[in-house]
Protein backbone atom coordinates (compact mmCIF):
# COMPACT_ATOMS: atom_id res chain seq x y z
CA UNK A 1 0.00 0.00 0.00
CA UNK A 2 0.83 3.87 -0.61
CA UNK A 3 2.16 6.30 1.93
CA UNK A 4 0.88 8.78 0.19
CA UNK A 5 -0.91 10.44 3.02
CA UNK A 6 -0.74 10.48 7.06
CA UNK A 7 -1.92 6.85 8.00
CA UNK A 8 -4.34 8.01 10.60
CA UNK A 9 -6.40 10.01 8.18
CA UNK A 10 -10.37 8.78 7.84
CA UNK A 11 -12.24 8.90 4.20
CA UNK A 12 -15.50 8.47 4.30
CA UNK A 13 -17.92 7.06 0.70
CA UNK A 14 -21.08 6.20 0.41
CA UNK A 15 -21.89 3.37 -1.98
CA UNK A 16 -19.40 1.84 -1.35
CA UNK A 17 -20.27 -1.65 -2.05
CA UNK A 18 -20.73 -1.63 -5.49
CA UNK A 19 -19.31 -0.12 -9.17
CA UNK A 20 -17.95 3.47 -8.90
CA UNK A 21 -17.96 3.58 -4.72
CA UNK A 22 -16.31 0.19 -4.51
CA UNK A 23 -13.57 1.64 -6.87
CA UNK A 24 -13.14 4.96 -5.13
CA UNK A 25 -13.07 3.36 -1.62
CA UNK A 26 -10.43 0.67 -2.78
CA UNK A 27 -8.23 3.82 -4.39
CA UNK A 28 -8.43 5.88 -1.53
CA UNK A 29 -7.46 2.83 0.72
CA UNK A 30 -3.89 2.21 -1.73
CA UNK A 31 -3.64 6.11 -0.88
CA UNK A 32 -3.22 5.12 2.37
CA UNK A 33 -6.58 6.57 4.29
CA UNK A 34 -8.56 4.34 6.45
CA UNK A 35 -12.01 4.25 4.52
CA UNK A 36 -15.19 3.74 6.55
CA UNK A 37 -17.60 2.51 3.66
CA UNK A 38 -21.33 3.04 3.60
CA UNK A 39 -23.95 1.31 1.74
CA UNK A 40 -27.48 -0.53 2.66
CA UNK A 41 -26.04 -4.00 1.82
CA UNK A 42 -23.81 -5.17 4.77
CA UNK A 43 -22.45 -8.47 3.08
CA UNK A 44 -21.52 -6.29 -0.02
CA UNK A 45 -19.47 -3.69 1.87
CA UNK A 46 -18.28 -7.12 3.84
CA UNK A 47 -17.00 -8.20 0.79
CA UNK A 48 -15.39 -4.78 -0.07
CA UNK A 49 -13.95 -4.43 3.35
CA UNK A 50 -11.96 -8.00 3.08
CA UNK A 51 -10.69 -7.22 -0.15
CA UNK A 52 -9.35 -3.93 0.84
CA UNK A 53 -7.73 -5.44 4.52
CA UNK A 54 -6.55 -8.23 2.31
CA UNK A 55 -4.70 -5.69 0.10
CA UNK A 56 -3.28 -4.12 3.05
CA UNK A 57 -5.24 -1.91 3.39
CA UNK A 58 -7.75 -0.47 6.23
CA UNK A 59 -11.22 -0.28 6.02
CA UNK A 60 -14.78 -0.65 8.26
CA UNK A 61 -18.21 -0.87 7.48
CA UNK A 62 -21.42 1.07 8.45
CA UNK A 63 -24.88 -0.06 6.98
CA UNK A 64 -26.94 2.78 6.43
CA UNK A 65 -29.92 3.75 4.38
CA UNK A 66 -29.40 7.08 2.86
CA UNK A 67 -33.03 7.87 2.72
CA UNK A 68 -33.08 8.45 6.05
CA UNK A 69 -30.32 11.75 6.54
CA UNK A 70 -30.67 11.43 10.18
CA UNK A 71 -29.26 8.12 10.03
CA UNK A 72 -26.47 9.31 7.58
CA UNK A 73 -25.90 12.43 9.98
CA UNK A 74 -25.76 9.56 12.98
CA UNK A 75 -23.24 7.43 11.20
CA UNK A 76 -20.77 10.18 10.24
CA UNK A 77 -20.81 11.10 13.98
CA UNK A 78 -20.12 7.78 15.02
CA UNK A 79 -17.24 7.43 12.70
CA UNK A 80 -15.99 10.30 14.05
CA UNK A 81 -16.05 9.60 17.85
CA UNK A 82 -14.53 5.78 16.94
CA UNK A 83 -11.51 7.86 15.02
CA UNK A 84 -11.48 10.99 16.61
CA UNK A 85 -11.13 13.21 12.74
CA UNK A 86 -12.44 12.97 9.50
CA UNK A 87 -10.49 14.15 6.56
CA UNK A 88 -12.16 12.98 3.45
CA UNK A 89 -16.01 12.80 2.78
CA UNK A 90 -17.11 11.27 -0.62
CA UNK A 91 -20.71 11.60 -1.21
CA UNK A 92 -21.16 9.01 -3.52
CA UNK A 93 -24.82 7.06 -3.40
CA UNK A 94 -27.20 7.49 -5.58
CA UNK A 95 -30.80 6.08 -6.53
CA UNK A 96 -32.99 6.68 -9.81
CA UNK A 97 -37.08 6.41 -10.16
CA UNK A 98 -36.98 7.93 -14.09
CA UNK A 99 -40.26 8.59 -15.36
CA UNK A 100 -41.49 11.48 -17.70
CA UNK A 101 -42.34 14.32 -15.51
CA UNK A 102 -46.14 14.29 -16.23
CA UNK A 103 -45.95 10.65 -15.06
CA UNK A 104 -43.41 11.01 -11.91
CA UNK A 105 -45.30 10.54 -8.44
CA UNK A 106 -43.96 12.73 -5.87
CA UNK A 107 -42.90 10.35 -3.99
CA UNK A 108 -40.53 9.15 -6.47
CA UNK A 109 -39.33 12.69 -7.12
CA UNK A 110 -38.72 13.74 -3.33
CA UNK A 111 -37.10 9.87 -2.98
CA UNK A 112 -34.32 10.98 -5.33
CA UNK A 113 -34.19 14.24 -4.06
CA UNK A 114 -33.41 12.61 -0.64
CA UNK A 115 -30.81 10.02 -1.22
CA UNK A 116 -28.77 12.28 -3.98
CA UNK A 117 -29.31 15.56 -2.38
CA UNK A 118 -30.45 15.87 0.94
CA UNK A 119 -28.14 13.29 2.46
CA UNK A 120 -25.46 14.38 0.66
CA UNK A 121 -26.29 18.13 2.18
CA UNK A 122 -26.40 16.51 5.74
CA UNK A 123 -23.11 14.57 5.20
CA UNK A 124 -21.39 17.94 4.44
CA UNK A 125 -22.82 19.38 7.32
CA UNK A 126 -21.70 16.39 9.76
CA UNK A 127 -17.89 16.02 8.41
CA UNK A 128 -17.54 20.10 8.67
CA UNK A 129 -16.93 20.64 12.08
CA UNK A 130 -14.17 17.95 12.45
CA UNK A 131 -12.68 18.67 9.23
CA UNK A 132 -12.92 22.32 10.81
CA UNK A 133 -11.40 21.15 13.94
CA UNK A 134 -8.28 19.75 11.93
CA UNK A 135 -7.28 22.45 9.63
CA UNK A 136 -8.25 20.27 6.65
CA UNK A 137 -10.89 18.30 4.57
CA UNK A 138 -11.63 17.30 1.02
CA UNK A 139 -15.54 17.25 0.97
CA UNK A 140 -16.58 15.65 -2.63
CA UNK A 141 -19.90 14.92 -4.48
CA UNK A 142 -20.16 12.97 -6.61
CA UNK A 143 -22.59 14.33 -9.05
CA UNK A 144 -23.49 13.45 -13.25
CA UNK A 145 -23.47 14.98 -16.52
CA UNK A 146 -27.32 14.94 -16.73
CA UNK A 147 -27.39 17.84 -13.59
CA UNK A 148 -25.15 19.47 -16.42
CA UNK A 149 -27.33 19.47 -18.88
CA UNK A 150 -30.95 17.87 -17.91
CA UNK A 151 -32.06 14.19 -19.68
CA UNK A 152 -35.59 13.57 -19.93
CA UNK A 153 -37.42 11.18 -17.90
CA UNK A 154 -35.26 12.47 -15.17
CA UNK A 155 -36.29 15.46 -13.84
CA UNK A 156 -35.88 14.19 -10.40
CA UNK A 157 -32.35 13.00 -11.13
CA UNK A 158 -31.06 15.87 -13.11
CA UNK A 159 -32.56 18.16 -10.42
CA UNK A 160 -31.04 16.28 -7.32
CA UNK A 161 -27.47 16.15 -9.06
CA UNK A 162 -27.72 20.09 -10.25
CA UNK A 163 -28.64 20.70 -6.76
CA UNK A 164 -25.16 19.26 -5.67
CA UNK A 165 -23.32 21.38 -7.74
CA UNK A 166 -25.09 24.62 -5.65
CA UNK A 167 -24.77 23.11 -2.78
CA UNK A 168 -20.50 22.08 -3.51
CA UNK A 169 -20.02 25.63 -4.74
CA UNK A 170 -21.12 26.97 -1.86
CA UNK A 171 -19.34 24.73 0.78
CA UNK A 172 -16.35 25.90 -1.09
CA UNK A 173 -17.13 29.58 -0.13
CA UNK A 174 -18.16 29.24 3.03
CA UNK A 175 -15.17 26.63 4.62
CA UNK A 176 -12.21 27.33 2.16
CA UNK A 177 -11.02 29.88 5.19
CA UNK A 178 -11.03 26.57 7.31
CA UNK A 179 -8.79 24.60 4.79
CA UNK A 180 -11.51 22.52 3.86
CA UNK A 181 -12.08 21.81 -0.03
CA UNK A 182 -15.40 21.18 -1.85
CA UNK A 183 -15.17 19.92 -5.29
CA UNK A 184 -17.68 17.84 -7.21
CA UNK A 185 -17.49 14.60 -9.81
CA UNK A 186 -19.67 14.70 -13.36
CA UNK A 187 -19.27 11.30 -14.94
CA UNK A 188 -20.48 10.44 -18.09
CA UNK A 189 -21.69 6.91 -19.00
CA UNK A 190 -19.39 4.54 -16.39
CA UNK A 191 -19.25 0.72 -17.15
CA UNK A 192 -21.58 -0.46 -14.31
CA UNK A 193 -24.07 -2.51 -13.23
CA UNK A 194 -26.57 0.11 -14.25
CA UNK A 195 -25.48 0.33 -17.73
CA UNK A 196 -24.80 -3.22 -18.13
CA UNK A 197 -28.23 -3.65 -18.25
CA UNK A 198 -28.43 -1.21 -21.54
CA UNK A 199 -29.25 -2.87 -24.65
CA UNK A 200 -27.16 -3.38 -27.76
CA UNK A 201 -28.22 -1.26 -29.50
CA UNK A 202 -28.59 1.60 -26.79
CA UNK A 203 -25.20 1.07 -25.86
CA UNK A 204 -23.73 1.51 -29.38
CA UNK A 205 -25.80 4.72 -30.00
CA UNK A 206 -23.80 5.83 -26.41
CA UNK A 207 -20.73 4.91 -27.18
CA UNK A 208 -20.94 6.90 -31.04
CA UNK A 209 -21.96 10.01 -29.19
CA UNK A 210 -18.69 10.02 -27.14
CA UNK A 211 -15.98 11.88 -28.90
CA UNK A 212 -13.67 8.45 -27.06
CA UNK A 213 -15.93 6.05 -28.36
CA UNK A 214 -16.19 3.91 -25.05
CA UNK A 215 -17.94 3.71 -21.80
CA UNK A 216 -15.19 4.97 -18.76
CA UNK A 217 -14.18 2.50 -16.05
CA UNK A 218 -15.14 3.13 -12.17
CA UNK A 219 -10.99 3.41 -11.67
CA UNK A 220 -11.07 6.91 -13.72
CA UNK A 221 -13.84 8.00 -11.95
CA UNK A 222 -11.60 6.42 -8.37
CA UNK A 223 -8.53 8.46 -10.23
CA UNK A 224 -9.89 12.38 -10.00
CA UNK A 225 -11.24 11.34 -6.48
CA UNK A 226 -7.51 10.83 -5.66
CA UNK A 227 -6.08 13.32 -6.80
CA UNK A 228 -9.09 16.09 -5.02
CA UNK A 229 -8.34 14.24 -2.08
CA UNK A 230 -5.02 14.50 -2.49
CA UNK A 231 -2.63 17.14 -0.86
CA UNK A 232 -1.51 17.98 -5.01
CA UNK A 233 -5.50 18.94 -5.36
CA UNK A 234 -5.12 21.52 -2.56
CA UNK A 235 -5.85 24.31 -4.40
CA UNK A 236 -8.40 23.28 -6.52
CA UNK A 237 -12.25 24.09 -4.88
CA UNK A 238 -15.80 24.95 -6.30
CA UNK A 239 -14.90 23.25 -9.24
CA UNK A 240 -16.79 20.50 -11.34
CA UNK A 241 -14.27 17.68 -13.18
CA UNK A 242 -16.56 16.32 -16.30
CA UNK A 243 -15.16 13.03 -16.47
CA UNK A 244 -17.31 11.58 -19.64
CA UNK A 245 -14.91 10.97 -22.51
CA UNK A 246 -15.83 14.17 -24.00
CA UNK A 247 -19.81 13.49 -24.43
CA UNK A 248 -20.41 17.03 -23.22
CA UNK A 249 -17.45 19.11 -24.62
Amino acid sequence: MSNNVDESRIAVVTGASRGIGRAIATKLAEDGFNVALIARNAEALAQVQAEIEGGGGQASSHVCDLLDSTAYTATIEAIVKTYGRLDVLVNNAGMTRDGLMLRMSEEDFDAVINVNLKAAFAGCKAAARPMMRGRWGRMINITSVTGLNGNAGQANYAAAKAGLVGLTKTIAKEFGSKGITANAIAPGFIETDMTAVLGDEIRKGVENSVPLRRYGQPSEIAAAVSFLASEGGGYVTGQVLVVDGGLTC
